[in-house]
Parts: C-alpha cells; sequence; structure tokens
C-alpha cells in the first residue's frame, strides 16, 4: 500500500468494515512508539477537531506579542 503525493492512503474494505469506518467518519492519527495509528474518532474528538479546524487561521489582527500582553494587562 502507498501514501499519494498528496497523503492519503486507503484503508482495505476488510478493516473498513470490520471497524466500522463508514464514509465520513472521523479518525483520529495518534504518533506511536513503533508509528501512526489511526482509529475511529468519539464524537467528542471529532468535535474538538472540527472546532480546532474552523478556528485555525481565525486571527487576523497582526499584532505582536508585546502589544498582545498589553492589552491583556490593561496597559494602554
Amino acid at each position: 500500500m502507498k501514501i499519494t503525493t498528496k497523503g492519503p492512503v486507503t484503508i482495505p474494505k476488510g478493516l473498513r468494515d470490520r471497524y466500522g469506518l463508514l464514509p465520513d467518519s472521523e479518525v483520529v492519527f495518534e504518533a506511536g512508539e513503533n508509528g501512526v495509528l489511526i482509529r475511529r474518532a468519539t464524537s467528542r474528538e471529532a468535535e474538538i477537531d472540527r472546532r480546532l479546524s474552523r478556528a485555525t487561521g481565525a486571527a487576523s489582527v497582526p499584532l505582536s506579542t508585546d502589544e498582545i500582553m498589553s492589552l491583556t494587562r490593561g496597559e494602554l
């Protein structure tokens, strides 16, 4: 089995059937000592992943770290 140039890999049908990995199933990748583990995500994990992916890049105000610290400390 090979990973494509963009990263996808096909999970064999027998494994998809055995572990209930249906189309649109959410999965989690976990780094392990001997490689990567892929498993079906719990609904909580899927929701966290969904929210984090939506929030990525959402900050649009270009403030420096010092400016942010001043704002959070009330030093205007």
